[in-house]
């Protein structure tokens, strides 16, 4: 006879079953870079010349130099590139229980590929840009650095030092596993599960965190005066929970009716105002403040509530 605790909750019910819809329809993306490192650690007859300044001994002392000068402009427009195509990744995708690893829709995936050939086309100009002014870089690093610089720390040239890489790495139980080992086949297909599971409760966790965060912005801003006079605040205080609406509503996998009801809600308070009509009328402005305070109540309380589901955590 089967007890309470044998039969499967609604909220497991509903997690397995977003879980397989993650399963189903999206993919594993993986974004990496091939990175010129611009620090070295010194060698240790330069730590204990280092050392000696202090009275110290030369192995207790952790030390390192600065091969670039990373606030040039062209450098700084290198790691920029870097930084959009990480943003861009992470826009596109859910988060996975996996090192460097993201899930995207299998039906993104042609554009995924095309937006990261645009950001590696961007840096290979950029790193062409950059190469230009490397003597003049490393000539200034030889006056910084005195008697710590060393010719052999520096490439011949920067040109293709910097790469950014993509791929798609299965998360599914190997095939040969099914003939080789049917047990250890079943293990691995309840281990792929177990994770996927848990990639619908973080996709719900970094979407309601979002959502709270860019709502107490935008209230905060409405609410809140500087001597007096309401606050200043940009249009992207509004634009951004926008387009998060956007992305939840295109990577959703409808795995929370409460969570979903909250951004319906909070879609609705912002749906068509813009950021100059909350300038211009001081009663849309305390209106639709008082409508984001409820929202903001509400998300209060689901967050408080996360413990409760049992989200798991793996060592990183």
């Amino acid at each position: 006879m089967s007890t309470l605790l044998d039969e499967p909750t609604s909220q497991s019910v509903e997690t397995t079953s977003a879980s397989n819809r993650l399963r189903t329809t999206m993919a594993a993306a993986r974004l990496s870079f091939n990175w010129l490192g611009v620090r070295k650690s010194l060698n240790s007859q330069q730590k204990n010349q280092a050392a000696d300044s202090f009275g110290a001994e030369g192995k207790f002392l952790s030390a390192g130099k600065k091969l670039l000068d990373t606030s040039h402009p062209s450098y700084k427009a290198v790691t920029a590139i870097r930084g959009r195509a990480v943003s861009y990744w992470k826009g596109v995708s859910l988060p996975y229980p996996e090192p460097g690893v993201r899930l995207i829709r299998q039906d993104a995936i042609t554009e995924f590929d095309g937006k990261i050939a645009e950001f590696r086309t961007e840096l290979d100009d950029a790193v062409a840009e950059l190469d230009r002014h490397f003597d003049e870089l490393r000539e200034a690093a030889r006056q910084r650095l005195g008697d710590l610089f060393d010719a052999s720390d520096y490439p011949a040239s920067l040109i293709g030092m910097f790469a950014i890489e993509h791929d798609y790495p299965s998360v599914e139980p190997p095939d040969y596993l099914r003939q080789l080992s049917p047990e250890l086949y079943q293990q691995e297909c309840q281990r792929v599960q177990a994770r996927f599971d848990e990639a619908v409760q973080l996709a719900e966790q970094a979407f309601l965190e979002e959502l709270a965060k860019l709502v107490d912005h935008l209230a905060e801003r409405l609410n809140g005066q500087d001597d007096g006079k309401p606050k200043v605040f940009r249009d992207s205080a509004v634009t951004n929970l926008t387009e998060f609406f956007e992305r939840f509503r295109s990577l959703n996998v409808r795995s929370n009716d409460q969570l979903d009801a909250l951004v319906e809600r909070a879609q609705g308070v912002v749906n068509g105002v813009a950021a100059q009509d909350l300038r211009d009328s001081g009663v849309l402005r305390q209106q639709i403040a008082s409508q984001l305070t409820s929202v903001q109540s509400s998300l209060d309380g689901l967050l408080v509530d996360r413990p409760r589901r049992n989200i798991l955590r793996r060592p990183r």
